[in-house]
């Protein structure tokens, strides 16, 4: 099924062809789970939707999680109705809200007292988008969330029940490691991150470097004078300083319009390097990341760890806390004679993971990853590099292959102009690619290795 906007031509078309016609059939809502002109007091709501059938009609704390739909003329700005839709969430605690004229949908979800927007189309693509919104606000995504926190309340009431969710718990955490610099690294977290939250993940990445290219590139730094860093005291530092404050919850951070949906990110900062000495005296320093992760473990799909090209104590917390291992390479001399020496950091990284009772790490593989686009290069010398990697290394290749883009740095170098300021204003590849046509074969490759990871761990 399709939808058309320029069939919008009132508020009562957009209602009755895009969220009628169209969306609540696609996102699986059945007539007995979504309510059409709800009054709540003196609140009236377009469209109300439930996770599940509710009769007689109910909205209280106890209801199924709920989606409220709002319709507006595609002649109507919707920057002027977000006042009116936050307090709708908020006054309702109803945790996600829609709102569309035809022209343009977007998603908003509901934070404390304020809400957040997570995603946004026009109403041209909202037909190839519906798997992304199906992964936000659909009937079988609402009903798991709503299973999650049925087992969160009978936990709290319950202190000796044990919730099938929590025997099995599927958050899978990925570093992102090899000990040569230059290798796409922080591409590859970044752009994985985004991938896997575009297949309907929620994603937290970690940025456990100290040159903090992740954080930059995630649209965290959004100071030009250091008065104004608001990262320098709440960041990786601060969950690795102490195991009694300082969790998740409290340093992470939403990316800033980096991607669709935003991915939650655990930042660095460039003092991380003045307090390794500190850190690595303390051996309890080295469990706490994994410790941290482990209490939101219902809260993420995936965590992705971005390391330092380095086999210090920042690597070695990341490799003993993940799952998973990538090594990103372009496949190089350079980045070739650095394999060895990444084999023997994680063989000793191993014997420590079991005497802290850990299972090996998992090396997904080798990433081909900066890799020349030429043709010729592809057809003869390629083909060569990634049969070294297996021959001679012993190391697993990964299938997917992320090639040297222009679209891949223009990507990362966005800039916002603020009077005469300039302020760094990254997108994520699957993002840029929505506005810049020539990303889009970058954004298909990410989209690729997010989908060869989800086969890898079996999801």
């Amino acid at each position: 099924m399709t939808f058309n906007p320029e069939l919008c031509r009132n508020e009562s078309e957009v209602e009755s062809k895009l969220i009628v016609q169209f969306l609540l059939p696609e996102l699986g809502y059945t007539p007995d789970t979504w309510h059409q002109e709800v009054a709540v007091g003196s609140i009236r709501l377009d469209f109300l939707a439930f996770a599940a059938q509710v009769v007689p009609f109910v909205l209280d704390a106890n209801s199924p999680l709920s989606v409220v739909m709002e319709a507006k003329h595609p002649k109507q700005n919707l920057n002027n109705h977000i006042y009116r839709l936050r307090h709708y969430l908020t006054k309702l605690n109803v945790k996600y809200g829609l709102l569309t004229n035809g022209k343009e949908i977007r998603i908003y979800q509901k934070n404390e007292n304020d809400i957040n927007l997570i995603f946004q189309c026009s109403g041209k693509h909202v037909s190839l988008k519906i798997n992304e919104i199906k992964n936000l606000i659909g009937k079988d995504t609402q009903q798991k969330q709503e299973s999650k926190r049925i087992d969160t309340i009978e936990i709290k009431n319950n202190p000796n029940y044990v919730s099938k969710a929590k025997k099995e718990c599927s958050m899978k955490t990925i570093a992102i490691y090899h000990n040569k610099g230059g290798v796409g690294k922080t591409t590859v977290s970044v752009n994985l991150a985004a991938a896997l939250s575009n297949q309907g993940k929620k994603v937290l990445l970690v940025d456990i470097d100290s040159q903090a290219n992740s954080t930059f590139a995630a649209g965290l730094v959004k100071f030009q004078f250091d008065e104004d860093d608001d990262l320098r005291d709440k960041n990786i530092y601060h969950l690795l300083e102490s195991g009694d404050y300082d969790f998740i919850p409290d340093i992470v951070r939403k990316s800033e319009y980096f991607s669709n949906p935003e991915i939650d990110v655990v930042p660095s900062h460039i003092t991380l390097i003045e307090k390794v000495d500190k850190l690595s005296r303390i051996v309890a320093t080295q469990g706490r990341l994994i410790a941290k992760i482990k209490k939101v473990e219902f809260d993420y799909d995936f965590v992705i760890i971005d390391t330092p090209p380095s086999r210090d104590y920042y690597a070695q917390v990341a490799l003993m806390t993940a799952d998973y291992l990538i090594i990103p390479s372009d496949l190089k001399p350079f980045a070739n004679q650095g394999l060895p020496t990444v084999i023997n950091f994680v063989k000793d990284i191993n014997e420590a993971r079991q005497d802290r009772g850990k299972s090996p790490i998992n090396v997904i593989g080798v990433l081909a990853s900066k890799i020349s686009p030429n043709s010729k290069f592809v057809q003869y010398t390629f083909p060569k590099q990634r049969e070294v990697i297996t021959k001679r290394y012993k190391l697993p290749l990964m299938d997917s292959v992320i090639y040297d883009r222009t679209a891949l740095s223009e990507s990362m170098n966005q800039v916002l102009m603020v009077g005469d300021l300039e302020y760094p204003d990254p997108k994520s590849i699957l993002k840029y690619a929505e506005v810049k046509t020539a990303a889009q074969q970058s954004a298909q490759e990410f989209l690729e290795l997010a989908n060869e990871v989800l086969r890898y761990v079996g999801e």
